[in-house]
């Protein structure tokens, strides 16, 4: 048996795509088990350096030897989950659909809930929270509140169209008198969704039961999260959160296995800490160090366009984030942006009215108002885009790695060097630890 679960160790953005992608070549199955088209996993590959950015289809779909799940713990918008097959299908991708397995239980983002997303945001202004404005939110809350609709209802039109008049109903009145947006139309809704129910039809079974049968015939399944850490609505910066669980346990739900499928966890972190939307964050650099970083590392979402919020590596996250998930190892992302900088700093705790905190405050204005405290490190001025094992980098680059490995009391197990699947140095075989 051999499952290795992919999580995010910061607030997003940290680089999984690059690292599902090169993991999923040693794989046989690639799963997605929460989060929705919020994210966006960008793919590097080829001396033509194409570009591939994948956000509901897991990143492991340039590998054809692979199969993709969707688990029922993703909400899905069959819109945009069409609009992908579509264009991996036309450069030759996903040609057989067994190739992308789609759960039946995992549920469906209608029209309504993305106009509700979007006209809360803009009600709230500059308070807003920062979300993506598609839909994700609104649709896990009709899910707990069970009036949600599910991928297997697509499959029984008049059930269908019972439950989506039901749900209609109450976000109609909510879009109308609260935002005065105009109401959804239940007709619309229900001739466009009956398009979709055809074309996922081919994909869609019980990926609960395909993956445990897998994980019981020794296949090798990596569970690829969609966000970080500090984005997990128990877990991170609440309120300024996403509307899933991200840590390593949300794979029992999201995917339905068992806690003791689970063998070894890799989380991601970039050589320095970014931020997309609202919330506290204690590095960012509003400064020409931080717009150095944003334009060197081409931090801008992959989702959304939007520039991100730069600042120094955070141990503080990264510790948490280490333990909350039960980390395996750490997958260091983007060392090479901090070439050229003399000076280098890891927050290594926080300070707030006169105590020094070890751990992230559960208050966000407590969050908000701690100050980081830093160690400096010498920096590297060399290129490391052709670095393939960790002798190759400089003696500083090998120091700062191995000081963010004792701060987050974590091996780092691969270190990428730049954005293609080449530019990565492998230390240890992830499904070996």
């Amino acid at each position: 048996m051999s499952a290795l679960v992919i999580v995010g160790a910061q607030w997003g953005d940290e680089g999984k795509g690059k690292v599902v992608d090169l993991f999923a070549a040693h794989a046989d199955v690639v799963a997605r088990f929460q989060g929705g088209n919020n994210a966006g996993h960008t793919l590097v590959v080829g001396d033509a350096r194409e570009r591939t950015v994948v956000h509901l289809i897991p990143a492991g779909v340039l590998h054809r030897q692979t199969t993709c799940v969707i688990g029922n713990g993703v909400v899905i918008d069959p819109a945009v989950l069409c609009g992908e097959i579509d264009e991996l299908q036309g450069r030759g991708y996903l040609t057989d659909p067994a190739q992308l397995k789609i759960d039946e239980r995992a549920h469906l983002i209608l029209p309504v809930h993305r106009k509700l997303d979007v006209a809360r945001e803009e009600r709230l202004g500059e308070k807003k929270i920062g979300t993506t404005g598609r839909g994700i939110g609104p649709c896990y809350e009709d899910k707990m509140a069970r009036r949600g609709l599910r991928v297997v209802d697509l499959f029984d039109p008049e059930y269908f169209r019972e439950r989506a008049a039901r749900l209609l109903e109450e976000r109609n009145v909510e879009l109308a008198q609260v935002y005065g947006w105009p109401a959804v139309d239940l007709d619309e809704v229900c001739s466009e969704y009956a398009g979709y129910a055809e074309r996922l039809r081919p994909h869609v079974t019980d990926t609960a039961l395909y993956v445990s049968e897998q994980i019981a015939a020794g296949k090798r399944v990596l569970f690829e999260g969609a966000h970080g850490t500090m984005l997990d609505i128990d877990h991170g910066t609440y309120p300024f959160v996403t509307s899933s669980n991200i840590v390593t346990g949300a794979v029992g739900t999201g995917a339905g296995i068992p806690p003791k499928s689970v063998s070894r966890v890799i989380g991601i972190s970039k050589a320095y800490t970014t931020r997309v939307g609202g919330g506290p964050f204690p590095t960012e650099l509003d400064d020409e160090v931080g717009r150095k970083l944003r334009e060197v590392g081409d931090e801008f979402g992959a989702t959304t366009g939007r520039p991100r919020r730069c600042g120094w590596f955070d141990a503080v996250v990264v510790r948490q984030a280490a333990r909350l998930s039960g980390m395996s190892g750490l997958a260091i992302t983007k060392l090479d942006v901090l070439s050229g900088m003399p000076k280098l700093k890891i927050a290594i705790a926080y300070e707030s009215e006169g105590k020094r905190l070890e751990t992230v405050p559960a208050g966000a204005r407590a969050f908000a108002a701690a100050r980081p405290i830093y160690e400096e490190l010498d920096g590297w001025s060399e290129d490391l885009s052709q670095a393939r094992r960790f002798e190759d980098l400089p003696a500083a680059a090998r120091r700062y790695i191995s000081r963010i490995e004792e701060l987050t009391a974590t091996p780092v197990t691969l270190i990428s060097v730049g954005a293609e699947r080449e530019e990565t140095i492998l230390l240890r075989d992830p499904f070996l630890l």
